[in-house]
C-alpha cells in the first residue's frame, strides 16, 4: 500500500464543508456493501473505510494495483465535479473490535470561490 503520510496544510486546497448525510449517499453508490464507515475531519475532508473485497485482485496480488486505486479515484471524481481525492491511500483497521485490516481514501469538496 501507498501510504506517504499526511500532507501539509498548506499542500491541499480549501475544502468545502458537506454534511455526512450528505456525502453518505454518494460514496454508498461506489463501495456498496463493502463501506465501513465516512469520517469527517475539521478541514471538511473525509476518509472513505472500505473493505478490501471492493477490489477484485488479479492472479497471485495480495493487494489492489495502482491501476484498481487510480481507477477507484476517476469514479469518484466522475460523481462531483468538485471532488478532490488525495494521492495518499491505505491500510486502516476496520474497527477497534478486530483485528480486520480495511482500506482507505481520502477526499474533499473544493471549495467554490464564488
Amino acid at each position: 500500500m501507498q501510504y506517504k503520510g499526511n500532507p501539509t496544510l498548506s499542500d491541499l486546497p480549501e475544502f468545502q464543508k458537506r454534511a455526512i448525510h450528505k456525502v453518505q449517499p454518494l460514496v454508498h453508490q461506489i463501495f456498496g456493501s463493502n463501506l465501513i464507515r465516512l469520517d469527517t475531519f475539521d478541514d471538511g475532508h473525509f476518509r472513505v473505510v472500505f473493505r478490501p473485497s471492493h477490489f477484485v485482485l488479479q492472479g497471485d496480488a495480495t493487494e489492489p494495483s495502482k491501476s484498481q486505486w487510480s481507477t477507484l479515484k476517476k469514479q469518484l471524481k466522475r460523481r462531483d465535479h468538485q471532488i478532490f481525492v488525495f494521492k495518499e491511500y491505505g491500510t486502516v483497521p476496520c474497527n477497534a473490535e478486530t483485528d480486520a485490516t480495511c482500506l482507505y481514501l481520502d477526499f474533499g469538496f473544493f471549495l467554490d470561490m464564488m
